[in-house]
């Protein structure tokens, strides 16, 4: 499951960036707006605008220089 990585992300960028989960089952006007169609999709904003949209699982290691990245 990638909810423990997301978890853990998001203690490690506190203070640099906002990592959170949405359900999209509770959220499913949320999930449209970004066209979810698959779980897991992992989206990384930067100034309100999508910089990059994984679907499927990644590692912590991609995810961790993908938000580097955009920093």
């Amino acid at each position: 499951m990638i909810a423990p990585i997301i978890d853990q992300l998001a203690e490690e960028f506190e203070g640099k960036a906002k990592v959170g989960k949405i359900d999209v089952d509770e959220q499913s006007t949320l999930a449209a707006q970004f066209k979810v169609m698959t779980i897991p999709t992992l989206i990384l904003f930067k100034d309100g605008e999508i910089v990059e949209k994984f679907v499927g699982s990644r590692s912590k290691s991609d995810l961790e220089q993908a938000i580097n990245n955009s920093l």
